[in-house]
């Protein structure tokens, strides 16, 4: 018999001793936020509803391929504000969304806390708008691979479980590609495809395969006209091949369905319908959504009913497509949720966020800041960009200790309780509780920086604070569009900034890019004011040459202080900001001028060494402009201004031709890519 105390040692080598817990910390939770893939998005999209439609703002964040095309595409000092458009626009066109963030923050005026609802969905365009074969191409950059394998992204479940989407205009031009197709004569609107016409009999199989269906056609309309047996079955033979006709009725007409048939054996079928049995029509249709569609053999009784069975079929056919064209809609409907309920959309430096979600959502891009300032409000009429929000407070400067307004460190900064999960660690900040489906609780982290639901997550916690610092009433908001119409927040809607890089600010009430009039003195103090026409592009440079050995050239030639500063814009280009413009002006004359000698003085010019290859080519602001514009994306600057053909005259190159802006109907199909990125081909 086992002794009591025996019982005890043993209990006590087996099971550990409770370890302590500490209070503070049992509010800490790292339960996972509402993931929504194809599987559960239908749900997950009704469940939001009424989630958005309550909210006092939604915050949006993305999870992209990558954001440069080639490195001169990144982000510049030197870039004026239209030039960071197109490379914005540029960026949005040929990388791909693989993950959107949102998360509607409602605030609770008995609790005194906002409650937010995170929602992490996975994105990729399948296939799946009816008549288009087309392939979506997009561009993918290692390092934004890595950086998002480091996260533990889960790439499988976006490629096989991404929902899909189709944008607006895709939607339109499939439309409209349905109707045309439906007034082309040669459609045949029975069969839902182009007629077969004078399909020849090019195989011996195909020709007996042909007289048997024919055979067997004729006896099942034989017993219909001779026996009034509008039930009439194919006799049986031994090896049962009756099951592969199945009679059945069809808009009330006598018919029979082909199972079992190819594709190949079906057109053979609908050549024999046509051209032996004029009272009997080839039917391709859907029955049923769920079902593939199905192929039927229908009688009817004179030319008329032919004409009525055919508008019928017609407009089931088109009916069943646009379905389908809607259906393709996908992510979409979450777009044009936001876009309906005219929530405030917060998001962190979103500028780029916003060309993608128009680019993929909506429609092609504009071709300038001011159109798409114009366009977007059309449909997102309230923007708050939270670092403008945070460059504008120097408490928030001053909390921060000048470190970067990246989104985790801003997080961290002012929401120092939130980021840690520890409940009281921050007296005095506004607290927020995360509901996700039947689970709620205050503090709440999930530790998955970089991914597209928290990060939406992180941004509304900066914004809620941020509002709080500005004194926003919270209970005092009755408007049903929420915070969009609060007083304190109106001088900050609307003003995104345009990149990473630049203190420009663009306002898309007015489609202005200004510099940020509302940043910190400390902040502005940063921001340079430059002047364009003072500035050459170089091109085409030997790998040997440093910025320097650059400067020590042009200051031999032009004097010591005639050069502002050298800026790198790849390993073979650069700009060249000179102290005068009347300086910019006489250097582009000056390699002019050599590029046509060959003679002693272009050997023993200062500015030999700017020579050295024969491919140096030197334009003013205006042509590195046009270069922008272009939709190539060439590794190197030199490769790209060649593809553009921009010409020379000596060394000074100008534009062979005017300006060309690339106008396609939806370019969002098909993105050009370049050998040397990698790039992800599915059909779409």
């Amino acid at each position: 018999m086992w002794k009591p105390w025996m019982v005890r040692a043993l209990y006590n080598t087996l099971v550990p001793p409770p370890r302590p817990q500490n209070r503070v910390r049992s509010f800490f939770s790292t339960f996972a936020l509402k993931n929504v893939t194809k599987s559960n998005f239908d749900s997950a999209l009704e469940d939001l509803r009424p989630l958005i439609r309550d909210a006092d703002f939604v915050a949006i964040d993305l999870e992209m391929t990558g954001v440069a095309s080639a490195p001169w595409r990144e982000s510049f000092e030197f870039d004026s504000s239209d030039i960071q458009y197109l490379k914005v626009k540029d960026s949005a066109e040929k990388f791909a969304v693989i993950q959107l963030g949102v998360c509607p923050f409602r605030w609770d005026s008995l609790q005194k806390f906002f409650i937010a609802h995170p929602h992490n969905f996975y994105i990729f365009p399948h296939q799946e708008k009816p008549g288009n074969d087309q392939s979506y191409e997009f561009l993918c950059q290692t390092t934004s691979l890595d950086f998002l394998s480091k996260y533990q992204f889960d790439f499988n479940k976006c490629l096989s479980e991404g929902v899909s989407y189709s944008s607006r205009l895709q939607e339109t031009i499939a439309l409209k590609h349905l109707s045309s197709m439906c007034m082309d004569e040669s459609f045949d609107s029975l069969s839902g495809s182009r007629k077969v016409g004078d399909m020849q009999f090019s195989r011996m199989e195909d020709v007996l395969f042909a007289e048997r269906m024919k055979i067997k056609i004729r006896e099942w309309r034989d017993g219909l006209l001779h026996g009034s047996n509008s039930n009439y079955i194919f006799p049986r033979t031994s090896n049962n091949s009756d099951k592969r006709y199945e009679t059945t009725f069809f808009k009330n007409r006598p018919a029979f369905v082909l199972n079992g048939f190819t594709s190949h054996q079906k057109k053979l079928i609908q050549l024999v319908t046509e051209n032996h049995f004029k009272d009997l029509a080839f039917v391709r249709v859907h029955i049923d959504e769920t079902l593939c569609p199905r192929h039927l053999v229908v009688y009817t009784d004179s030319k008329e009913d032919m004409g009525l069975l055919m508008k019928e079929v017609k407009d089931c056919i088109l009916k069943e497509a646009k379905r389908k064209v809607k259906s393709a809609a996908g992510f979409r409907n979450v777009i044009d949720l936001l876009s309906s309920e005219k929530k405030l959309i917060v998001g962190h430096n979103c500028f780029l966020d916003f060309a993608h979600i128009y680019g993929k959502f909506i429609g092609q891009l504009p071709c300038s800041a001011e159109e798409y300032a114009t366009s977007l409000r059309n449909y997102f009429p309230y923007i708050m960009d939270t670092k403008v929000l945070l460059n504008a407070n120097d408490s928030f400067q001053s909390s921060m200790k000048k470190s970067s307004t990246s989104l985790s460190k801003a997080f961290a900064s002012v929401c120092p309780g939130i980021a840690s999960g520890v409940k009281g660690y921050s007296l005095g900040c506004v607290e927020v509780e995360v509901q996700v489906d039947e689970k709620r609780l205050l503090n709440w982290n999930s530790g998955t920086k970089h991914e597209a639901g928290y990060d939406a997550f992180m941004t509304g916690c900066i914004f809620a604070q941020a509002c709080s610092r500005l004194g926003v009433e919270f209970n005092m908001n009755s408007s049903p569009l929420g915070l969009a119409d609060e007083k304190k927040l109106q001088k900050y809607v609307n003003l995104l900034y345009l990149s990473w890089v630049s203190g420009d600010v663009i306002d898309l009430r007015t489609g202005t890019c200004n510099a940020d009039r509302l940043a910190s003195a400390s902040l502005k103090t940063q921001y340079r004011q430059i002047d364009f026409q003072k500035i050459v592009v170089l091109w085409g440079l030997q790998n040997t040459l440093k910025p320097s050995d650059i400067r020590e050239c042009i200051s031999r030639a032009f004097g010591q202080n005639s050069v502002s500063s050298i800026y790198s814009i790849d390993k073979t280009a650069v700009f060249v900001q000179f102290s005068q413009t009347e300086a910019a002006l006489e250097f582009l004359d000056l390699m002019e001028m050599l590029g046509k000698n060959n003679g002693p003085l272009s050997v023993l010019h200062p500015l030999s060494r700017l020579l050295e290859g024969g491919c140096s080519r030197a334009a003013d602001y205006e042509v590195y402009r046009q270069v922008c514009i272009s939709p190539l994306s060439k590794i190197l600057f030199a490769d790209q201004a060649e593809a553009v053909k921009i010409k020379s005259d000596g060394l000074k190159a100008t534009l062979e031709h005017k300006p060309f802006v690339t106008e396609v109907e939806d370019n969002a199909f098909r993105a050009p890519s370049d050998d040397k990125h990698t790039t992800f081909a599915q059909s779409f």
